[in-house]
């Protein structure tokens, strides 16, 4: 896990998707510990089905007075994001990239999206995202990774930084709820099997 500097990072201006107010990352984890999950794309359709599989923690972690918030590089795809209801927390647009810079969440090039995108574990959680009807687009910035962050109350201490490999990467539900030292009843979404007829289309 790399070194973040809660200081630098929190100074970075974030959108409200609901008032349109600006606000600094800090604000988040001011009064409570918070979990943030940085999506690659509002229309990409692993982080839809990645944020839904979030979301199950949603009760455990109001329960223990986590907050949870998603954000999004960009503005474009936010409206039907929030429509979709594909997550349980606040969401804020993150207009300038610079939490995913300071972060470490890299940017593809042209040429290493496109084995990125095809591989394995994206081909994996795309077909957990299409059994659970859940669709995307190819809108919007297609060469921006995510991540996740969850930082103890006051910005005490990083719980848990974790930087995408692969567009297909995702933290798994018991990682985010150990960081955070509390107990979850809930259940991952069952992975698919990939064979030729799921993963070669």
């Amino acid at each position: 896990m790399a070194k973040v500097d809660l200081d630098k990072v929190g100074k970075n201006l974030l959108k409200s998707a609901e008032g349109g107010e600006k606000v600094e990352l800090k604000c988040l984890w001011q009064d409570q510990p918070v979990v943030v999950f940085f999506l690659r794309r509002f229309g990409c359709q692993v982080c839809r089905w990645t944020a839904g599989e979030i979301s199950k923690l949603e009760p455990d972690l109001r329960a223990n007075g986590v907050s949870l918030v998603g954000v999004g590089p960009e503005q474009f795809g936010l409206q039907e994001f929030k429509e979709g209801g594909f997550f349980k927390g606040s969401i804020f647009v993150d207009e300038e990239k610079k939490c995913y810079k300071d972060l470490g969440f890299k940017r593809y090039t042209a040429l290493s999206v496109v084995p990125a995108a095809l591989g394995k574990k994206v081909r994996d959680a795309a077909s957990k995202a299409s059994a659970a009807g859940i669709q995307g687009n190819f809108s919007g910035d297609l060469l921006q990774s995510g991540g996740m962050l969850v930082v103890a109350k006051g910005g005490e201490k990083v719980l848990l930084h974790f930087i995408q490999d692969s567009p297909g990467d995702f933290v798994p539900l018991e990682d985010i709820s150990t960081a955070l030292g509390i107990s979850s009843s809930v259940k991952a979404g069952q992975k698919p099997v990939c064979n030729d007829d799921v993963c070669t289309r």
